[in-house]
């Protein structure tokens, strides 16, 4: 099977009429993204470098193969079609090789990142029910902590640890011969939970068939202007998140690309502009925040020998200057802004070669995703300019979710039946309108979610944490403006009668959150007040404390 996504035609609207979603009944992820590609010994698919100076290289061959003993190594400790494994690892070979192995056994893989506390995992990690996590050295000593409370964890197997750490070393899974028997899939079987930031409650596990990764490939080509004959890919997004897996790792293997990995503990300009000088990278994947911090680099051109050609950014709207700091200190690098969710991801993009990107808009739907601005309510499309839900008809869209684990009230929240006769939409909890040009404007969010430097971060999970502390009675999280991060975290804390708020228990409580849940989900500000607004339920007014 070889299959390619392409977009044909000169212009975006013929692209947009002519394209059709024809996923063969047998696809499997893993032969797609390294097993089809024609001389796979010849074409490199990663190039791993490393903060201490080690450089490797991997072939699609490679990766397939070592995948294939991964495989085979994870079944002799149980792993069965339809069983979870958590994937705790930083940008490192073994991240990508556990994924292809468990979509080769017809597993279901759960990105998780390296930032995360014990909490933070322990609740993913039992809510999906994960069998086996494989989990990096630096992360042992959380995932042990959150064992305790999660009952179908068997096996915990750890990369670059000591000997004797966890239960099984990742090389003793690459030392299996690859013999058995590979699962029979097709673009719907369970391939890969991914959890949200948990906005509106607990996070929630959203679940994606195998042709998840095949449906970003579109967008793909769009923002890295289409011309992918020469790609190098890289972008420091942790490959935890849908934003990196989806936006530049797999979508790249899909067309037989290579991609950069290194594993940034923090971004560093100096540190990027070197990688993407010494890989010749020409298409990367940028949160506005690392964007922003490159800015902060005089005359990059003339002291990195660089080969950028497209940028691609989400997360939070692209500001104009970021436009023109592109075009004047990029020599012209064009700079695309997309959208999506853990839900429904790449819906809207922009592409130079078909449309001028506008500073603010999100750009146009992508052809195979039929995207709108619809009432709520009814599921009609609103009127041109028109404030609604941005919606997208799921239809045989392979992006849209299938289902929130073990929360069927939720998913069916997510759906509304479009008035036109269309099928159903996925409602995304996004407010925008649609200009004449068919531009989508981002408007707000419907719920509290806080975007901090690309992150998306529910406040509730974070209250839920700072509330641990025995000095805090009651605690509002929400997002305040930033110049750098576009938000940052702001805890108003109310600590239980005769308890001063002080310095002391700030930093307490951003220790509590970084400890607990994840390094970027503590609240950079604290402030403490004698009473905090409620509703008549009792519930903290998120809206007033903002």
């Amino acid at each position: 099977m070889t299959y390619h996504v392409t977009l044909d035609g000169e212009t975006y609207e013929d692209a947009r009429e002519s394209f059709e979603w024809d996923v063969p009944d047998d696809y499997n992820a893993a032969h797609d993204l390294v097993g089809k590609h024609d001389d796979p010994k010849a074409r490199i698919a990663l190039f791993q470098a490393y903060p201490d100076g080690r450089r490797e290289t991997y072939t699609f061959h490679d990766l397939d193969r070592l995948s294939d003993r991964v495989a085979a190594g994870l079944a002799a400790l149980g792993v069965e079609e339809g069983d979870r494994v958590g994937v705790v690892l930083p940008q490192k070979p073994a991240n990508p090789l556990t994924h292809l192995a468990c979509w080769k056994l017809g597993a279901v893989s759960i990105p998780l990142s390296v930032l995360f506390g014990p909490d933070g995992l322990s609740y993913r990690l039992d809510d999906a029910d994960a069998k086996v996590a494989v989990v990096d050295e630096a992360v042992l000593g959380a995932v042990d902590e959150a064992r305790e409370a999660c009952p179908a964890l068997e096996h915990v197997v750890a990369v670059d640890a000591d000997e004797g750490a966890g239960d099984h070393p990742f090389t003793s899974l690459r030392e299996h011969d690859g013999s058995y028997d590979r699962a029979e899939t097709g673009p719907d079987t369970p391939a890969t939970v991914l959890y949200t930031s948990g906005s509106t409650g607990p996070p929630k596990g959203v679940l994606h068939g195998h042709a998840l990764w095949l449906g970003h490939c579109p967008a793909f080509q769009m923002y890295f202007e289409r011309d992918l004959s020469a790609s190098v890919c890289w972008t420091p997004a942790d490959w935890a998140w849908i934003g990196a897996l989806g936006d530049l790792l797999f979508p790249a293997w899909h067309y037989g690309r290579p991609v950069l990995g290194y594993p940034m503990a923090g971004f560093d300009s100096g540190t990027a502009y070197s990688l993407l000088a010494e890989f010749g990278v020409t298409d990367a994947f940028l949160p506005p925040t690392a964007i922003r911090m490159l800015m902060d680099v005089d005359r990059p051109t003339e002291r990195y020998d660089l080969d950028l050609k497209a940028v691609c950014s989400g997360g939070e709207p692209l500001t104009p200057e970021i436009l023109d700091w592109a075009a004047d200190e990029l020599d012209g690098v064009a700079v695309n802004e997309l959208y999506g969710q853990t839900e429904a991801n790449l819906l809207v993009t922009n592409c130079r070669q078909w449309f001028p990107a506008q500073a603010g808009s999100m750009g146009k739907p992508v052809p195979g995703h039929d995207v709108a601005v619809v009432d709520p309510e009814t599921g009609a499309v609103r009127e041109t300019g028109e404030v609604g839900e941005i919606a997208v008809s799921r239809g045989d869209d392979p992006v849209v979710f299938q289902e929130y684990l073990n929360k069927p009230e939720k998913t069916a929240a997510a759906r509304l039946e479009a008035a036109d006769g269309r099928g159903d939409w996925h409602l995304t909890g996004d407010l925008g309108r649609q200009d004449e040009d068919g531009y989508l404007w981002f408007k707000a969010r419907d719920d509290d979610l806080i975007v901090t430097a690309g992150y998306r971060v529910g406040p509730g999970e974070v209250e839920s944490a700072i509330l641990e502390h025995p000095k805090v009675e009651q605690v509002g999280v929400v997002g305040v403006p930033d110049e750098t991060r576009g938000e940052v975290i702001k805890a108003v804390v109310q600590p239980v009668a005769g308890v001063p708020g002080d310095d002391a228990l700030r930093e307490e409580l951003k220790q509590l959150v970084r400890d607990r849940l994840a390094k970027h989900e503590y609240p950079r500000l604290v402030e403490f007040r004698e009473t905090l607004p409620q509703t008549t339920t009792g519930k903290i007014k998120r809206r007033e404390l903002r």
